[in-house]
């Protein structure tokens, strides 16, 4: 059973591994995303996500292999993203909000127990609804939102 305050992911060849806590309110929550911008970036039709504390986010290895791609334009929020690539294999490891201070927003699919995926990690609820393509149903027992889930202190 995989110790939820040392959770790890690592990209597609290996290069970045990274370690972080999901045990308590570390956890902010998981989610799965229709919103165009992680269609775009992801090559899908929604993405699977959660929010953690970025205090607990820990480069075990590679994080100098990591390349950061800014965008503003075309984020649903008009927040700025930050998205964090492994600079070998492409892949996504995880993104910083400017509207979200004190938040990463890892890929579930880049956890490395997979088991998680299915406990402590299944996404609590759908945001950008309003964007699903109408094939994609509800999942059952998820709240369904229009717009973000998270909503930073101020906003």
């Amino acid at each position: 059973m995989t110790d939820l305050s040392k959770v790890t992911s690592t990209c597609y060849c290996g290069a970045v591994h990274l370690q972080y806590s999901v045990e308590g309110d570390n956890l902010i929550t998981s989610f799965i995303c229709h919103c165009t911008d992680d269609r775009k970036i992801t090559s899908a039709m929604f993405a699977t996500n959660f929010a953690i504390k970025d205090t607990t986010l820990q480069h075990i290895r590679g994080g100098s292999n990591l390349t950061k791609y800014e965008r503003k334009e075309g984020i649903a929020t008009g927040d700025q993203m930050d998205s964090h690539f492994c600079k070998t294999c492409g892949s996504l490891m995880y993104r910083i909000s400017s509207g979200f201070p004190g938040v990463a927003i890892m890929r579930l699919g880049q956890v490395d127990d997979f088991s998680l995926a299915e406990g402590a990690l299944k996404p609590r609820l759908e945001q950008f609804v309003k964007d699903k393509v109408a094939w994609a149903i509800p999942v059952e027992g998820v709240r369904q939102e229009n717009g973000n889930i998270v909503k930073p202190a101020g906003k």
